[in-house]
């Protein structure tokens, strides 16, 4: 443990701050969301990105599902934000991230799930349950439990 901590506070801190979405639609088998998998691993995971300057965390979150599921939301509700620590690279030299995302409740509004962008290796509509076994990240899985607590509050406004 204490060689973590001295390894750690040999990297400089990056702050990152994202946003994104459990975007949700209704179909006649029940609530469907949108999740995207990306990486050589294929690792499925919600939709989000850095939010650029002069951005709210809404409008990202927003830009961020549309860019990476290809999908029009509509904002329903703020989830939750979501923190964590990871280790890369910024400007060729190893960091340490510090990373907040703020996951926002989306309804289905539009467009075609099959246009994901290229950092994007594939974007489907999951069924709930099993959405939440597919996650790659324990701290997302949470995220879509709490988005389907959500639901029934805005049930009229998901289609």
């Amino acid at each position: 443990m204490k060689d973590n901590l001295n390894q750690a506070k040999k990297f400089q801190t990056v702050e990152q701050i994202s946003a994104g979405g459990a975007a949700f639609r209704l179909t006649d088998s029940g609530y469907e969301i949108a999740l995207i998998s990306v990486g050589a691993n294929r690792r499925w995971q919600l939709p989000k990105g850095l939010i650029d300057a002069g951005e709210t965390a809404e409008i990202a979150a927003l830009r961020e599902v549309r860019e990476e599921a290809g999908i029009e939301t509509e904002l329903l509700s703020k989830i939750e934000t979501i923190e964590y620590w990871y280790f890369g690279d910024s400007r060729g030299e190893r960091v340490r991230f510090h990373k907040s995302v703020h996951f926002y409740l989306l309804a289905y509004r539009g467009g075609a799930i099959e246009n994901y962008d290229a950092e994007v290796v594939e974007a489907r509509w999951t069924r709930a349950a099993e959405a939440i076994e597919r996650l790659a990240f324990k701290s997302e899985k949470t995220v879509v439990e709490k988005a389907l607590n959500l639901l029934p509050d805005f049930s009229e406004k998901i289609i």
